[in-house]
């Protein structure tokens, strides 16, 4: 009986027997949660080049803080080291009580350039880019009716711009230039304006956090990847604000770019203006925005100045866009001072008014010497 025993267990070793047997529990165990994963009709969307959990999840309208336990739990034999996706696997989102598919659908219905009325009238109108806390608009006058503006945040998608660091946090030039051209964006359609959001994020609204978490979600209008080569990038807005130009033809039109620049740690900067050097209504546009920086800094920092310029510059979106366009800087990314002022919400909203503001007097300059 002893001798069976030793003949049996040599028998199970060589032979493996434990390694297959181990296989098999597996391959069952994987079976079986797929079947499961399947019974649930999870939905299944692609990994794509540069994604994680976090934008995969926003990019398909689902709270990442809120599904990411979920999603790891249904996807974990999918998942790379530290929860990492393989680009090109196919990956099941959470089911949110039925709300997931409700939630895509209506991100996918957004219409970037229109605005929902509500009621009969057009003083309150619903435009879904600006985030939920944001989204309802009220039109407090007619001032800039029949005038149509084309913002730009720099960068965006796989490209976040300059980036500079303050309290252990990383602050990215795209998440800071959207967030002020979302804010600027809501003000001239308060007057009416009709504005054309070319760089937008359909999962990230105005956000009054001092830090924003940097992801790779924006895309260019109406809803087209950004490339990553950076001549690419630029003649993608050009080309989409050109042919918005020409469909508008016989319109007031005006381009207005946000960037925040990167310069030496020591330069604190105010914000300044570039213009087309062949321009003379970029140019009036230019200096009539920074004189209204400049009357609001005498006012609420009189002992402070204002250092801000207006100057031509060959920049690629200045120099091939139909509209008339101003290129603005509005902070110096590696500055301490300069990061603090960027991180206060009421910094940006103040900025975005003043942009308004200025906007406005140019429109009606141009209006007036008509």
């Amino acid at each position: 009986m002893y001798t069976e025993k030793i003949n049996f267990m040599n028998f199970f070793y060589n032979n493996n027997f434990v390694s297959r047997v181990c296989k098999i529990i597996v391959s069952l165990i994987i079976i079986f949660s797929c079947l499961n994963v399947q019974a649930q009709n999870y939905p299944v969307v692609k990994a794509q080049k540069g994604d994680g959990i976090y934008s995969l999840l926003r990019r398909n309208g689902l709270e990442p803080t809120k599904y990411i336990k979920t999603f790891i739990s249904i996807n974990k034999s999918k998942l790379g080291k530290n929860n990492s996706l393989y680009v090109g696997r196919n990956y099941c989102l959470p089911l949110a009580g039925n709300k997931a598919e409700v939630v895509r659908a209506e991100v996918n219905k957004v219409i970037p350039h229109k605005a929902v009325a509500k009621g009969n009238s057009l003083k309150t109108i619903v435009y879904t880019l600006f985030g939920e806390k944001y989204q309802t608009v009220t039109i407090k006058d007619h001032q800039l009716k029949g005038a149509i503006y084309y913002l730009v945040g720099g960068h965006g998608g796989p490209d976040p711009g300059a980036m500079g660091k303050l309290n252990g946090h990383v602050l990215c030039e795209d998440e800071y230039a959207y967030d002020v051209v979302l804010r600027m964006a809501r003000c001239l359609m308060e007057h009416d304006a009709k504005v054309y959001l070319i760089i937008q994020d359909l999962y990230n609204g105005i956000r009054d956090e001092p830090y924003l978490i940097q992801d790779k979600t924006e895309t260019c209008y109406p809803h087209d990847r950004i490339p990553l080569n950076h001549l690419a990038r630029l003649k993608q807005r050009v080309v989409i604000v050109n042919k918005l130009y020409i469909k508008n033809k016989g319109s007031y039109q005006r381009m207005l770019v946000v960037h925040v620049d990167s310069r030496s740690k020591k330069e604190n900067i105010d914000v300044f203006f570039y213009r087309d050097k062949r321009s003379k209504t970029g140019k009036k546009m230019a200096e009539t925005m920074k004189n209204v920086f400049h009357n609001k800094y005498d006012y609420y920092q009189p002992n402070r100045g204002y250092s801000g310029t207006v100057s031509s510059r060959n920049l690629y979106v200045l120099k091939h866009s139909y509209p008339t366009a101003v290129y603005m800087e509005i902070a110096n990314i590696n500055h301490f001072r300069d990061l603090q002022r960027l991180i206060i919400v009421s910094n940006r909203q103040a900025l975005a008014e003043w942009m308004t503001e200025g906007i406005l007097t140019d429109y009606k300059n141009c209006h007036t010497q008509k």
